[in-house]
């Protein structure tokens, strides 16, 4: 799957039913690891939305690419801060932005801590269509299991759903140490790009929205230090 967005960025009209299928038929040629069926997708969707009301607009908490490209229909978005979670870079990539010989890590968030990051609001009348898009984007290998949490909007409060790491599945990697971690997003490319592409707008995207995360900083630190060890200069 190619992104029909400028600049690397996917669009809603990269996720079908027959793309989704091309992307996982990949995945499954590149052996990262389970790849999820469209039944299993959907239950996962709608075990969400029964505790939805009728009427009711959703939120989207981002914390990666969602900030800056939640390639959805969104009605609003918002700064938001998530308490019990906090962001890492600890899921296996092999295609995307990487490929098989030069694996790369995407971001998760996992248990303790907290995080700031971006909320979109999907108005009640687009909820249907956009959870579908948003489920096939982050649900293809059931990497993630998608969890309601509470947002601190600062003024007020709310609750949300974001996709938290499934600690079960084979593309969690807990346990790499921070030089490995940016030795990997610092040499990672694919069809959509560079993995250090992705590390560097998710700070632009925080910086640009007045937020900080030491985590981030620490890895755009180490990654700049690992370009240039190796004469590379940023994108």
């Amino acid at each position: 799957m190619r992104p029909s967005g400028a600049g690397g960025q996917l669009a809603r009209e990269d996720f079908t039913i027959e793309r989704v299928r091309a992307y996982q038929a990949v995945a499954a040629q590149f052996g990262d690891g389970q790849v999820m069926s469209e039944d299993a997708r959907e239950a996962s969707r709608q075990l969400i939305l029964r505790t939805l009301s009728q009427g009711e607009d959703l939120w989207i908490f981002g914390y990666g690419s969602l900030m800056w490209n939640p390639a959805i229909h969104v009605a609003e978005s918002r700064t938001a801060h998530l308490t019990g979670y906090s962001r890492r870079f600890a899921m296996r990539l092999v295609f995307g932005r990487a490929m098989p010989d030069r694996p790369g890590l995407m971001m998760c968030l996992v248990p303790g801590g907290s995080c700031q990051g971006i909320a979109h609001r999907v108005a009640a009348g687009s909820v249907e269509s956009e959870t579908r898009i948003l489920w096939m984007r982050e649900m293809l290998s059931g990497a993630y299991t998608p969890t309601w949490v509470d947002l601190d909007f600062g003024a007020d409060r709310g609750r949300g759903v974001t996709f938290v790491i499934n600690q079960a599945h084979p593309r969690y990697l807990p346990g790499l140490d921070p030089v490995e971690k940016a030795a990997r997003i610092a040499t990672a490319e694919g069809p959509l790009g560079s993995n250090r592409d992705y590390l560097f707008r998710t700070a632009e995207a925080l910086a640009a929205n007045g937020l900080k995360d030491p985590y981030i900083d620490d890895m755009m630190a180490r990654v700049h230090a690992q370009l240039a060890s190796t004469g590379q200069a940023r994108e």
